[in-house]
């Protein structure tokens, strides 16, 4: 199965040929070619019983890479199990409108920095007020993550926010929804003040001339813009009410170290095409779209994130400035057992708990142990996009 370095790797001239890429765009095309190939280096692994020998090779672990997502994200996981408390959680995404496409292409950083705040900003003052959860400048639980793409991989600038039903009042006392436990606030007033939030940044960064490259950047164009932004309200929902912390954890990893597009997606990879599995409807309907495979690469390549951005944010409780104070709070609040002390897994046993393989287990017999006989080192600098190895190529000359 045809997997997305292949994707670069089989198209790297032809888009190197009209497209150019930025330095974090280059760093990531690096490494998600090089990721699992001798470019990184590895290990030469034998069998003590049948004989046999493989190489494995090191994993990239840049965080657009399909191949390395899953590891990274168990890890993330692991880390949060302390942090999530026992409490209804609701998901709600809060969408850009594609307007505000061509700002983002020419100061993506800034968009998703404000993205972020405008979002933070909102959802706080409502958990701060009254007529919500009862107490006026209550401190939510709530951990914000950033996806740029759709189904298509075109662009579509959203954050799927995790939040607790509940906040932690000033007396230090969990409070929970006036109206229901898992419902928090109406929508349509979320999407209004959210809206509001983002545009005034905008117009406070126009008039200081911090947007410099803005497209719409001129008088009349930024006048035209403005209007077809306020004409409607901004997309913002929320999704079915989660339950307690097992499901909020699993519910969690599906969204926090997803890439654009995973390898189990691309379906076929043609001469010039790319074809891949896309959501037909909220019901789990599969459809299949067929891109030339310039145009996918620069759909993929255009969520590549500067360099800097963290695309996981948290915020009240658990942010990282006042977890280890309120999160205390809240737990104790909540009447939650201190946190034991977890001990920490060496990486066999926990390939072994995430994978429920035994990596040491030899493939062929399933009886011997594999040992290291030799050490291949990774390249100092890897190779630029069209000089990377094929994907036939990948063991030691």
């Amino acid at each position: 199965m045809a997997t997305l370095a292949d994707v670069l790797r089989r198209f790297a001239a032809a888009y190197l040929a009209t497209h150019s890429l930025s330095t974090h765009q280059a760093k990531a095309w690096r490494a998600i070619t090089a990721c699992r190939t001798a470019a990184l280096g590895g290990q030469h692994l034998a069998c003590d019983t049948c004989g046999h020998r493989h190489w494995q090779y090191h994993s990239c672990r840049n965080r657009h890479c399909p191949t390395c997502g899953s590891r990274a994200k168990e890890t993330w996981l692991q880390a949060r199990l302390a942090e999530v408390l026992p409490v209804p959680y609701t998901h709600l995404v809060l969408t850009l409108p594609h307007r505000l496409n061509g700002l983002y292409y020419a100061h993506p950083r800034w968009v998703i920095d404000t993205l972020f705040a405008c979002t933070g900003q909102t959802l706080a003052e409502f958990a701060a007020n009254p007529t919500w959860l009862g107490i006026a400048g209550g401190t939510p639980a709530f951990t914000l993550v950033l996806h740029t793409w759709n189904q298509e991989l075109a662009t579509h600038l959203h954050v799927h926010a995790v939040m607790a039903c509940g906040v932690l009042g000033p007396d230090n006392q969990w409070h929970v929804p006036r109206r229901q436990a898992d419902y928090l606030f109406p929508t349509p007033a979320l999407s209004r003040v959210f809206r509001g939030k983002f545009m005034a940044a905008l117009a406070a960064a126009h008039q200081e001339g911090t947007l410099e490259r803005d497209p719409q950047g001129h008088a009349e164009a930024w006048r035209a813009r403005r209007q077809q932004l306020y004409r409607h309200d901004w997309v913002v929902y929320a999704k079915t009410p989660l339950g307690g912390p097992a499901q909020v954890l699993e519910y969690l990893s599906r969204y926090t170290h997803r890439t654009a597009i995973s390898n189990e997606r691309i379906r076929s990879l043609g001469a010039e095409t790319v074809t891949f599995r896309a959501r037909a409807n909220d019901q789990g309907g599969k459809r299949l779209v067929t891109l030339p495979g310039v145009e996918f690469v620069r759909r993929f390549m255009g969520h590549v994130l500067p360099t800097g951005i963290k695309r996981i944010r948290h915020f009240g409780v658990v942010a990282s400035a006042c977890k280890g104070v309120k999160l205390a709070a809240a737990r104790l609040a909540l009447q939650m057992p201190a946190v034991s002390p977890r001990a920490h897994e060496c990486a066999q046993e926990f390939m072994a708990r995430v994978a429920r393989i035994d990596v040491l287990r030899c493939p062929c017999c399933q009886i011997g142990r594999l040992c290291v006989i030799a050490v291949r080192p990774g390249q100092a600098r890897l190779p630029g996009p069209l000089r990377m190895p094929s994907a036939r190529s990948r063991g030691p000359p």
